[in-house]
């Protein structure tokens, strides 16, 4: 990607996460609602490339995204009980607003941040806790309609269905990345389904980075690390996107140390 890349949700810990492992791979521009800590922005990013905005300002995003190659879009209300009047405004609004001033600026790649909140409520009573264990071999791949199971997760599937819009619409490339449980340094401690779906920070920036070198048209994949209990299949994102993770949950004890250390 020689063009700048433009950063939305900046600040936030799949931004953060992103920008630890890629900050000086990208001509970055970095957007958030909130100022961003010096300690936040990648030395090679200059002030001129931060912008303090709205994803619901229009104009500031049109602005934002003049002349970049590719937007990966993480802005949001991120909370799983957000109410409707948060989710409408700042996940559903904001998404239209980022993907339409994103087509008309002729922007390549477009990677937006779903989640695992979009198909929810396929862990049901009758699945679970099997079909977060090993044995188990139920699986989600991406091709399933979206089943969230809280507002927030219908706000993502919203998104899922904005950006298939604006694909068909604009031929702009559109990957909707299904976001696991993204912890740093280790998998929730004693939590079945938070290890199934567990996604390392360097796993989720080399997805996200995948995400900005591949070819593909429109595709929802799963954002998990290679973990041997799952319900969520990769084989898309490994396929199409070129995705080699590199952690697995099952790599640690139930402490959060690893079995097998090795060094930084």
């Amino acid at each position: 990607m020689d063009k700048p890349v433009l950063l939305t949700g900046a600040g936030g810990r799949v931004g953060q996460a992103i920008l630890g492992h890629l900050g000086d791979r990208y001509d970055w521009r970095l957007l958030d609602r909130e100022p961003l800590s010096s300690d936040k922005i990648p030395e090679n990013v200059p002030e001129s490339a931060v912008y303090i905005a709205d994803v619901t300002d229009d104009y500031a995003v049109r602005n934002a995204v003049d002349g970049v190659g590719a937007v990966v879009h993480l802005a949001g209300d991120p909370r799983p009980e957000a109410p409707w009047d948060s989710v409408l405004r700042n996940n559903i609004d904001g998404t239209q607003t980022m993907l339409e001033a994103a087509a008309g600026a002729g922007v390549e790649r477009f990677a937006f941040a779903s989640s695992n909140h979009a198909v929810g409520a396929y862990e049901t009573e009758e699945r679970t806790p099997n079909m977060y264990r090993v044995e188990d071999e139920f699986r989600l791949d991406g091709s399933e309609l979206p089943r969230p199971g809280n507002l927030y997760g219908v706000s993502k599937a919203a998104g899922e269905t904005l950006g298939r819009y604006y694909h068909d619409e604009s031929g702009m490339s559109v990957v909707c990345v299904r976001i696991g449980n993204l912890t740093r340094g280790h998998p929730p401690r004693n939590y079945e389904r938070g290890q199934a779906m567990w996604l390392s920070y360097r796993d989720c920036a080399h997805l996200f980075d995948r995400c900005l070198q591949a070819d593909y048209a429109f595709e929802i994949v799963y954002g998990i690390s290679d973990n041997d209990r799952k319900y969520y299949s990769i084989r898309r994102a490994k396929d199409v996107l070129g995705y080699d993770p590199q952690d697995n949950s099952a790599e640690y004890h139930e402490d959060g140390t690893p079995k097998n250390p090795t060094p930084e």
